[in-house]
């Protein structure tokens, strides 16, 4: 059946999104009145929002459905979490009361392995996430060790080359890596044979 003179359906409501009013999430399109959390109700925002299949949560409420459970998962260090989230619909507790702590989780959620799988910087080893995630060379840069290895200057996408895992500059690359004879740059003499 044709969609006659509007936009997108939207996700919560059913009814068209035009265009000026329209917020896209996981595929899927809202009217801002209806971006809210499934549970709590919550407004959501590109911040806020955790998405799970065709559901969108706020993030506590994401993290108290699908987060870890039991001792020491709770919403901040040394905290027991016994919101059971009843009183969202939730309805977490599903037969028996679960064990105090596994000493090794065995079902972590994939917002958990989310958190867990952090990019590693290849020039500092440290962790990049989404918000300072630069791509060069197949792996993740912070953009501040985006630089050239040699002379140190910052790169970007037109002026990035690399070469065994290390990103350099393309007049930095050429000097080092490129063909070397007249006409190629920094031989200015024939030397002599003798």
């Amino acid at each position: 059946m044709p969609n006659w003179g509007g936009g997108a359906k939207c996700g919560a409501c059913e009814k068209t999104v035009y265009h000026a009013e329209e917020i896209q999430c996981n595929g899927r399109s809202f009217h801002k009145s209806c971006f809210l959390c499934m549970a709590c109700r919550k407004a959501l925002d590109s911040t806020t929002v955790a998405a799970h299949e065709s559901e969108i949560y706020c993030k506590t409420c994401y993290g108290r459905k699908y987060g870890p459970k039991g001792v020491g998962f709770g919403q901040g260090a040394g905290c027991l979490s016994t919101d059971t989230g009843d009183h969202l619909g939730l309805n977490l507790q599903q037969g028996s009361p679960k064990p105090a702590r596994p000493s090794t989780p065995t079902n972590v959620s994939k917002f958990a392995k989310k958190m867990v799988d952090v990019d590693k910087c290849p020039r500092c080893g440290k962790s990049v996430y989404a918000a300072e995630k630069i791509m060069g060379g197949g792996k993740p840069w912070h953009k501040t060790c985006f630089r050239c290895a040699i002379c140190g200057k910052s790169l970007e996408s037109t002026n990035v080359t690399d070469k065994d895992g290390e990103l350099y500059c393309k007049v930095c690359y050429a000097k080092n890596f490129g063909p070397k004879g007249i006409g190629f740059g920094g031989l200015t003499q024939v030397e002599k044979k003798e």
